[in-house]
């Protein structure tokens, strides 16, 4: 049962889970969710049809109906589960990840996401205890839904006007391509449009910087004003400048600022993960923005600003959340909004380049891994060599550790879902920069 996670369930198909693990999912979620509807969609990938023919059993032979929506990025399934009032709703994929793999992400009322801790782990309890699944005496039925149209509708409401801007796109063979055509036109430069769950010309992972040299160099060749990369799910996107140069997704949360808290006018909490630079907050402060920070993941970000009613948050894997979108995350919209504030710079004459030279105000080591087991030892380790030798300004420790002084932070953190430590910091010159990261590798040494 490795296939769950804190965030949903998700491995490589058939190894980590299988149909009969989608199958049961599909037969305890009405149960769990007090559902007796569950909206289904689902990617590209090879695994999915027989996933969701699996799921899709379970569900109706626990006697709830399905509205299955075919073929949909998550941020659709997140739309149809508000939209139309859902109380359950499954997304087959396995997002970023590569083409072995699969898997579900689970929401519940209002598009809230279910994880380990409010849900998940119920249903891998019920699962590893060989629960039994008895066919209902009148099981569920299995309706085709279209919402395709509603949701691209709500998103051309936010869609200004790009007439000025030179757009470079990388689908990534994954499930933006529903909608990149009907929301940007035939006028940017595409790659890697068609839909292949297979994801033969690169990873659907724009985090990793080989998966987005080829954007890169589209970006250079027809000399675009902005490139923009999407995820397998499309509930992430990233962004090239100009200048061919890859922009830290944490940073397009301060761009955003200029569209909700300069255009529009709205006042409230903006939400930022705790990897952020720092510079986020000093550039969003200003302008009216009352910043928080929480921790890494969906399954507690999309909670988080709903609770604060936040008006939208961003982390740096590059999800972007709104409260116009049901406090939850959308690749599409993030990407329509932030070609909003580009077009609108053009025009007075400042390139995205230049946007992001005044937003970034530090040097950034960028997430470092480290493999080991003893994580939480070395945790501990990093954390009170630097309190025992700097007075720190602010501390934090609910994902991890993050420690800020003068002249430098840190955050220190185990993966939820891979054997790895990650630290990242971020320092006012180079020369400190590489300074503590070198102290750090040669504290996590110790427990290799």
């Amino acid at each position: 049962m490795g296939a769950f996670h804190a965030y949903d369930i998700r491995g490589i198909y058939n190894l980590d889970f299988d149909k009969d693990t989608a199958y049961k999912v599909g037969y305890f979620l009405p149960e769990l969710l007090s559902a007796e509807k569950v909206l289904v969609g689902r990617d590209a990938r090879v695994s999915s049809p027989e996933i969701h023919e699996y799921l899709l059993k379970g569900i109706t032979d626990a006697g709830a109906d399905v509205y299955d929506i075919g073929l949909s990025t998550t941020p659709m399934v997140y739309f149809g589960t508000a939209n139309y009032g859902f109380k359950a709703s499954v997304q087959i994929t396995a997002s970023h990840n590569p083409a072995e793999y699969n898997g579900m992400k689970v929401s519940r009322e209002n598009a809230l996401p279910v994880g380990l801790d409010t849900g998940l782990g119920q249903i891998k309890l019920w699962i590893e205890s060989g629960r039994e699944c008895p066919k209902t005496d009148k099981p569920g039925q299995v309706f085709p839904m279209d919402i395709r149209k509603d949701y691209l509708d709500f998103l051309l409401k936010y869609k200004g006007d790009w007439s000025d801007l030179k757009i470079a796109v990388d689908v990534s063979n994954g499930m933006a391509s529903l909608f990149v055509r009907d929301i940007f036109g035939d006028q940017p430069s595409y790659i890697y449009e068609d839909m292949d769950g297979r994801f033969p010309n690169h990873e659907p992972n724009p985090l990793v910087p080989a998966n987005v040299e080829d954007l890169k160099k589209l970006v250079c060749r027809t000399k675009a004003d902005i490139g923009i990369i999407y995820d397998g799910d499309a509930d992430r996107v990233m962004f090239v400048d100009e200048n061919s140069r890859f922009i830290s997704p944490d940073l397009m949360i301060a761009v955003l600022g200029h569209y909700f808290l300069e255009e529009r006018k709205d006042e409230g909490a903006v939400l930022q993960d705790i990897r952020s630079s720092k510079a986020v907050g000093e550039y969003l402060t200003p302008m009216g923005g009352k910043m928080n920070t929480w921790r890494v993941g969906r399954a507690f970000a999309a909670l988080k600003l709903r609770e604060l009613d936040g008006i939208f948050g961003g982390e740096l894997a590059g999800h972007y959340y709104f409260r116009d979108f049901f406090y939850s995350d959308s690749g599409l919209l993030a990407s329509i909004l932030i070609l909003n504030v580009v077009a609108k710079m053009k025009l007075k004459g400042i390139s995205l380049s230049s946007l992001i030279a005044r937003i970034e105000k530090y040097q950034n080591s960028g997430e470092i891994n480290f493999r080991l087991e003893h994580k939480r030892e070395a945790m501990d380790a990093v954390r009170d060599w630097f309190l025992n030798h700097e007075e720190a300004t602010a501390y934090m420790d609910f994902d991890g550790y993050r420690v800020e002084f003068p002249q430098w932070w840190f955050n220190i953190r185990p993966s939820n879902t891979e054997p790895y430590l990650r630290f990242l910091c971020e320092a006012t010159s180079k020369e400190l920069l590489d300074e503590k990261v070198e102290k750090v590798r040669e504290i996590v040494a110790r427990f290799s």
